[in-house]
């Protein structure tokens, strides 16, 4: 069922298995109409080419997305190795060809164990990222030269499989469970870098956002299902039911003199009836509010 988002309390989270073709601000777009609010946002932009989980907060759940945002995610892709591309990914031009028919499933496994990790990772020239309060694709399809500082990410997990040679390509499928911030292109650039022939991504789709999957995400977007903040918060945080002297304290926000959190990451409150009042995260012997949803 579609609430009401224009109604005092209309909130929560909606999970979009996005179609190819579409940017994220194209999908927020529709959610708009769908959900009959302006008040939507995103928890990290997919690439147009790219389909799969894109997490949507309406009402208060958008006060939820930047924490949401920076959950471990997970991605199917193809790589072709063989071909650089101007965009590290099929849409772009290609800069040069190297044959890759060479190669085979050893050489891309033990090159895929130096990307484990902590790795510094420069993220692709066509990303989101802003230059100048410009976004880095905008510049570099306007023909600016655009080069973008290393970051450090996490990669958690690299399984290669499926391999198979194209002519002088060698294509194969890679699963990713990678930190926020990591570009899947520029693991495929990278990869085919290091093996001194090139490579690109042909397909990418991300499979997971944190506790979100493929499993619950809505494939039409006139049809959301909308997940309570309650049940977000839930699954996504360290929970911690209050007595109803300090559920009142945190609906106004107010500090929890002497009150220990479980983590030292943001910890979801809730109220004895059950309500989700605010995030909260340690500051020295006290409990703070992060954000409050009441």
């Amino acid at each position: 069922m579609i609430p009401d988002a224009s109604r005092p309390g209309g909130s929560g989270i909606v999970v979009v298995d996005k179609p190819p073709g579409m940017t994220s601000h194209d999908v927020v777009a529709h959610a708009r109409r769908t959900l009959g609010t302006r008040k939507v946002g995103h928890a990290g932009t997919l690439d147009p080419m790219a389909t799969g989980v894109l997490v949507l907060g309406f009402g208060r759940g958008t006060r939820l997305l930047g924490h949401l945002a920076g959950a471990d995610k997970v991605y199917e892709a193809s790589v072709r190795l063989g071909a650089a591309t101007t965009t590290d990914d099929a849409e772009g031009e290609i800069l040069q060809t190297t044959p890759a028919n060479g190669l085979g499933e050893a050489d891309v496994e033990r090159v895929l164990l130096g990307f484990l990790g902590e790795v510094q990772q420069v993220p692709s020239s066509v990303s989101a990222i802003k230059v100048g309060g410009r976004r880095a694709h905008a510049l570099v399809r306007a023909g600016e030269d655009v080069t973008l500082e290393a970051r450090t990410v996490t990669i958690h997990e690299l399984n290669a499989g499926e391999f198979r040679h194209n002519g002088d390509f060698l294509d194969f499928e890679l699963v990713v469970r990678c930190s926020s911030g990591t570009y899947i292109r520029a693991i495929a650039r990278d990869v085919g870098a290091a093996l001194g022939v090139g490579g690109h991504l042909t397909r990418l789709r991300r499979t997971d956002v944190g506790s979100f999957g493929l499993a619950e995400s809505c494939a039409d977007l006139a049809e959301l299902v909308v997940i309570p903040l309650e049940n977000v918060a839930r699954r996504s945080f360290a929970t911690v039911d209050l007595d109803p002297e300090a559920a009142e304290h945190v609906r106004f926000g107010r500090a929890l003199a002497d009150f220990d959190l479980p983590t030292t990451n943001p910890v979801a409150l809730f109220a004895p009836d059950g309500t989700f009042l605010a995030l909260y995260e340690q500051r020295g012997s006290d409990a703070r509010a992060v954000a409050v949803f009441v």
